[in-house]
């Protein structure tokens, strides 16, 4: 996207397409951090904590996210965001029932 004052933003709008139309096998930590909507740095500390599994592929060793990792990732923090809702309740009956 280019601004009329000249700065160019080089945020991705969506994961990359492959030329047959579909998304590749494998992501770079910035299409996760895309996708997950956070910073290339925390995609990066999910792989290096172990919450999102990856590999380092080539002589540099950069990360890569399998598109099926990604999915399973954002399967279990559903999982975790319902296990976490329903252990701490919120609204109005549950802090009355903590004031008594």
């Amino acid at each position: 996207m280019q601004y009329p004052w000249g700065a160019v933003d080089i945020r991705r709008s969506a994961p990359p397409i492959c030329h047959n139309g579909s998304v590749p096998r494998f992501l770079t930590l910035a299409d996760v951090a895309e996708v997950l909507n956070i910073s290339p740095a925390q995609a990066y500390a999910l792989v290096r904590g172990g919450e999102l599994r990856a590999i380092k592929v080539g002589g540099r060793g950069q990360w890569r996210v399998e598109e099926s990792e990604l999915e399973t990732y954002i399967t279990a923090m559903y999982k975790a965001t319902e296990t976490f809702v329903r252990d701490h309740p919120f609204g109005r009956e549950d802090s009355l029932a903590n004031d008594a």
